[in-house]
């Protein structure tokens, strides 16, 4: 079998594990690209686009496979769907790939996955839509959140929300944000390594980077196919956050000798930008729920090269006597819907439901409740969320105020994809009144 094929059966196979069997995109290329690191860089590259397009285009992708087939997307099966839908995004979006290699392999897949009596269907329809792809009409005015929903590829009931939050302006902004082609956001420090050195060793390793024009320790990296393979990403120079994140730190502003508590610190960013912070003073706990997502804290903790933070597997809705009354700082980066990060994390805007919102809301309330207890009087309270949903941000800032007069709000923020740079954040710091 041809490497091309290959490549678009691994493809195939990561899509349906996303789509089908419900695992999140960022984790299962992940695990492919791990799997198969002998793989050249431009496969491994195709592989991420391919995987990550799809996702971002789907709606526009099930409604271009919808003007040409009779069989709708939502009635093929999944392997079926899935192949055409990866086909049609080469078509429209990867000039590099001849339309006739994006039908030709598409066919070929159909038939090595048991789908030989549909070779025709597949064959006839992306034929069709490669030799009419510039004709396609999309929907018109008439039905605003229809019409927005094809366009940018998100569910309708997301854009009411945001329409019924934010001026259309801002939604489109976000909404067009959210397609582009990004760039990853590290963040090193530079007591360990200068930026200097840094950029060099990256530059040395085939990788284009860029200085953060406000952030001094900030570098936006592209062209890498597999952060792994990095020598200088393995020995830990630098942590992947996006600027926004970054705030939490910064807004805390540790003392030296500070006691921390993150409670939902997985994958460490903001607790190990607090342990330099510290200067090998003080202590961070970074606490997470699962084994795994404690696993990757210590991997992180562990390539930092730090000893003043540890990581200990711990639910942050069950309250812990112990640290009661005992940190100068609580980070609570809590479970949220995750609209902030679409760019990233494609997916998550067809996998959150309105309920699963409401649950998140109750859940942030319920963890808010608990660690407030942690913080010390004269201690610091960092709330944040990667969403833009504002039940979840403001309207919890305002729920925990008024549920704790002890805390007063000092500060909040809520970034907005293409109106700020970075992610769609929001941040608030809350001070507990001296006793």
């Amino acid at each position: 079998m041809a490497q091309s094929t290959n490549t678009r059966e691994l493809i195939l196979e990561i899509l349906l594990q996303i789509t089908r069997d419900g695992e999140y995109s960022h984790i299962a290329l992940k695990n492919a690209l791990d799997q198969f690191q002998y793989l050249e860089k431009k496969e491994r590259a195709f592989i991420a686009r391919v995987v990550n397009g799809v996702l971002e285009r789907m709606i526009e992708l099930d409604y271009i496979l919808n003007q040409f087939s009779k069989v709708k997307a939502e009635k093929m099966k999944p392997v079926i769907r899935t192949i055409m839908r990866s086909a049609v995004y080469q078509l429209k979006y990867m000039d590099s790939v001849p339309a006739s290699a994006a039908c030709n392999e598409a066919v070929k897949l159909a038939v090595k996955k048991g789908f030989g009596n549909l070779r025709g269907f597949v064959n006839g329809v992306l034929r069709n839509i490669a030799r009419d792809l510039d004709k396609i009409s999309y929907p018109s005015g008439e039905d605003k959140l229809y019409g927005l929903s094809v366009r940018y590829s998100i569910p309708e009931w997301i854009l009411g929300q945001w329409l019924a939050e934010y001026d259309e302006e801002t939604v489109c902004a976000m909404a067009e944000e959210f397609l582009k082609e990004r760039q990853i956001t590290v963040r090193f420090n530079p007591d360990r390594i200068a930026k200097e050195e840094l950029m060099r060793i990256l530059k040395e390793e085939g990788v284009c980077v860029k200085e953060d024009c406000l952030v001094p320790y900030a570098l936006h990296l592209s062209d890498i196919d597999y952060l792994m393979k990095l020598e200088s990403f393995r020995k830990g120079y630098y942590q992947v956050q996006d600027l926004n994140s970054m705030q939490a730190a910064q807004w805390a502003a540790p003392k030296k000798g500070d006691y921390i508590i993150d409670v939902c610190a997985a994958p460490g960013g903001k607790a190990i930008h607090l342990a330099e912070m510290l200067d090998r003073t003080g202590h961070v706990e970074a606490r997470d729920l699962t084994e795994y997502k404690t696993g990757l804290l210590r991997e992180n903790i562990l390539r930092s090269g730090l000893t003043n933070i540890e990581a200990v597997q711990m639910d942050a809705r069950i309250r812990d006597k112990a640290s009661v009354g005992k940190a100068d700082i609580v980070i609570a980066d809590l479970p949220c819907s995750g609209l902030g990060v679409l760019g990233r994390k494609p997916d998550l805007k067809y996998k959150m439901t309105r309920d699963t919102q409401r649950e998140l809301v109750k859940l942030q309330r319920e963890i808010l409740s608990v660690t407030a207890e942690y913080v010390k009087p004269g201690g610091t309270l960092i709330y944040s969320t990667c969403t833009v949903h504002r039940e979840e941000n403001e309207g919890n800032a305002a729920w925990f105020a008024a549920q704790f007069p002890e805390f007063r709000l000092e500060r909040e923020r809520q970034t907005l994809p293409g109106r700020d740079l970075g992610d769609g954040f929001y941040i608030a710091l809350f001070r507990r009144r001296e006793e």
